[in-house]
């Protein structure tokens, strides 16, 4: 984790990592907190870039099973297929945390076959949970913290 001192207070940004033993492969998310806002810049394999980007904003539920729900916006590189990494993500976090995300996500894993991709989609679910449960906890007074 790292602190950053600012004009008004500190930002906070860390970096998580996911990974699967049997095959190598991990998704590895840079987290920066933007006021009270997230960016979450996901990424894998050999080449990570931008393949999808989903703004996530947290709606209040009526229904009191949940906080919140996440209406969400998607622009995707046409051809890229990291929707369902970077919406699931962003989705869980918003719903969780109740603050407004922006997930970057991108993958290229050279001769990708049905097995990895179905890592790949596994290993987002996985990032999602960890971001969630490391981002969930109570926020100090002093500065925001992202636990790492």
């Amino acid at each position: 984790m790292l602190i950053i001192p600012m004009r008004g207070g500190y930002v906070v940004q860390s970096t998580v990592r996911v990974e699967d033993s049997k095959s190598g492969r991990c998704l590895e998310a840079w987290v920066r907190e933007v006021g009270e806002d997230l960016v979450v810049v996901v990424g894998g394999g050999q080449r990570p870039h931008v393949g999808c980007v989903v703004l996530a904003q947290p709606r209040t539920l009526t229904d009191r099973s949940r906080n919140h729900s996440a209406s969400c916006s998607v622009l995707t590189i046409p051809h890229h297929k990291e929707e369902p990494i970077a919406r699931g993500i962003a989705e869980r976090l918003a719903e969780e945390l109740g603050r407004v995300v922006v997930v970057t996500a991108g993958v290229h894993d050279d001769n990708l076959d049905a097995d990895g991709v179905a890592d790949y989609l596994r290993l987002g679910k996985e990032l999602g949970e960890e971001l969630a449960a490391q981002l969930g906890g109570e926020r100090p007074e002093k500065f925001s913290i992202l636990n790492s």
